[in-house]
């Protein structure tokens, strides 16, 4: 036969295509690393928020047994006043100061049970913190229910986990 009768035969063996390179990536790989990068540094941001959230949590929650242990029933001097000062670094922490910082006696008391009080501090126990730091006259505090207390609104506002 003639090789021009078949115009098959002058055709040249098919080759394999060569193998897609790694380097540089495709548009999509980018796109792609570019997003778990941004999620990565957002977990780590909010983890590390997270973390020294709890981490003054609990610091607030020891010095108010610290405070507690210091202080019985029987010998509340002082007691009183240093309550008092943590309740306000708490709220100064968690509020803004000019809602804070001009609060005294009754209108206190009132921002305490607002944020998380229940009426315990300006109706309950909560009311020796409004005149008992300045009056000699204070026999007996009721140390442990007023901690209770204390503990419970520095729960309310610097996050409820454990």
């Amino acid at each position: 036969m003639n090789p021009a009768a078949n115009p098959l035969e002058a055709l040249r063996p098919i080759h394999a295509a060569p193998l897609p390179e790694l380097w540089p990536p495709a548009p999509g790989w980018w796109v792609l690393a570019v997003l778990l990068a941004g999620l990565l540094a957002a977990t780590t941001v909010w983890c590390w928020r997270r973390y020294r959230q709890y981490r003054f949590r609990n610091k607030v929650l020891l010095e108010i047994d610290n405070i507690t242990s210091r202080y019985t029933e029987e010998n509340p001097s002082g007691y009183l006043t240093d309550v008092g000062i943590l309740l306000r670094r708490i709220a100064l922490r968690r509020y803004p100061a000019v809602q804070v910082a001009s609060l005294t006696g009754s209108a206190w008391l009132e921002f305490l049970d607002s944020t998380g009080g229940g009426g315990a501090f300006s109706n309950g126990v909560g009311q020796l913190l409004e005149s008992g730091p300045y009056s000699p006259s204070v026999d007996s505090v009721p140390v442990t229910e007023l901690a209770t207390l204390v503990r419970r609104w520095a729960k309310h506002n610097l996050g409820s986990a454990a």
